[in-house]
Parts: C-alpha cells; sequence; structure tokens
C-alpha cells in the first residue's frame, strides 16, 4: 500500500473553555475549593465555568489566571492558533 493512499491525521483537538481551565487546575493537582479560596469565585461557580454552563468572562480569567499561574489568554482561548508568520 503506498502513502498515498493515507490521510494526514488531525493534530487538534478541540477544548472548550471550561474544559482548558478544569485541566489546567487539574494538571497542577489543585480542587475547586482550593481554587475558590485562592480567587474568592465560588466554588459552585467554578464548577459551572468547567462545565460551560457559565461564561468565564475576562475578569474571572485574570483571578483564575493568577491562581493558575498562567496567562489568562490560556483559558480564555483554549484553540487559538497563529500562524508563525503572523506571530512573529
Amino acid at each position: 500500500m503506498s502513502m498515498k493512499n493515507f490521510r494526514r491525521a488531525r493534530k487538534r483537538v478541540e477544548v472548550s473553555v471550561g474544559e482548558s481551565v478544569r485541566i489546567i487546575r487539574e494538571l497542577q493537582e489543585l480542587t475547586q475549593n482550593e481554587v475558590a479560596k485562592r480567587t474568592g469565585i465560588p466554588q459552585s461557580t467554578i464548577s459551572a465555568i468547567e462545565k460551560d454552563r457559565v461564561n468565564l468572562g475576562v475578569e474571572r480569567a485574570k483571578a483564575l489566571a493568577r491562581a493558575l499561574q498562567c496567562h489568562p489568554a490560556v483559558l480564555l482561548f483554549p484553540g487559538w492558533e497563529v500562524s508563525k508568520e503572523s506571530a512573529a
């Protein structure tokens, strides 16, 4: 079988804003309660954000980014791709 018969695999996985918050939180082994204490955002709101039931918003993104030690854009735009030409 020649290589012409194969299709390229997609390299990207779609991740929602809420999923990105949960993934980053879990990678740091933090509970929702720990993040709530660090941010002042109620645990129930953090849960709703992670389930994409509540919009993250800029102010919450800033607070969560400080608690999770990442840039707010990582949380707000998880699927954003920048071409190398425009990033330079």
